[in-house]
């Protein structure tokens, strides 16, 4: 069985829209695109090449998947964009444009995934795709998550797992960069346990 690695950029507001670039997604007037780029720094890029190390498959969503074909099957001569366009890339859409990048396929549904991930095969690693985490933590499919959070607040735009339903998780491991960013990877750990703090009634 695969896993699924999953990871998300983020603000210190949990927004996660167009980080990499001004034109990556300028969706609801999000004037912010390339937020990022200040704040990447040689820890950040390290562990990113930890977690697209050895082999790897991609699970994409369209949006993304689109902006990643526009791009990596440009670049040439380097080790990193190699490995992206040697990669199957799954994506799951419901559109029936044609996936013209190298090694792609479409994915229907979640059972499409979930059926995928049953294979045997290298890891899938969803990058950006946010409006998939949503249905992946619902039918339990992730099972590793990394968050890097940058020192930014910007207000406005999409964020981080909107309407992800309940679960707890537990931190594996963790690294500060040397521009602030926080680096946090969790894996599941089942359901939200609550408590209290109240003082109890001694009345």
């Amino acid at each position: 069985m695969r896993k699924i690695v999953a990871g998300l950029f983020q603000s210190l507001d949990g927004v996660v829209q167009a980080p990499g670039g001004p034109q990556e997604d300028e969706s609801g007037g999000f004037a912010f695109g390339g937020w990022l780029v200040p704040h990447f720094s040689e820890t950040t890029g390290a562990f990113i090449d930890e977690v697209f190390s050895g082999a790897f498959d991609l699970l994409l969503g369209r949006r993304t998947y689109d902006i990643f074909a526009g791009h990596w099957p440009k670049i040439e001569g380097d080790p990193f964009a190699d490995k992206f366009n040697a990669a199957a890339k799954y994506v799951l859409t419901s559109s029936r444009e044609p996936l013209a990048w190298h090694n792609s396929h479409r994915l229907e549904d979640f059972a499409a995934v979930r059926a995928l991930k049953e294979t045997d095969g290298p890891r899938l690693i969803v990058q950006g795709s946010s409006t998939i985490y949503p249905g992946l933590v619902e039918n339990g499919l992730i099972d590793r998550l990394y968050l890097i959070t940058f020192p930014v607040i910007l207000g406005t735009g999409k964020r981080a797992l909107p309407g992800v339903m309940p679960g707890a998780f537990r931190l594996v491991d963790t690294r500060v960069s040397e521009s602030g960013a926080i680096i946090a990877v969790y894996e599941p750990s089942g359901e939200v346990r609550t408590g209290s703090f109240a003082l109890e009634d001694r009345g």
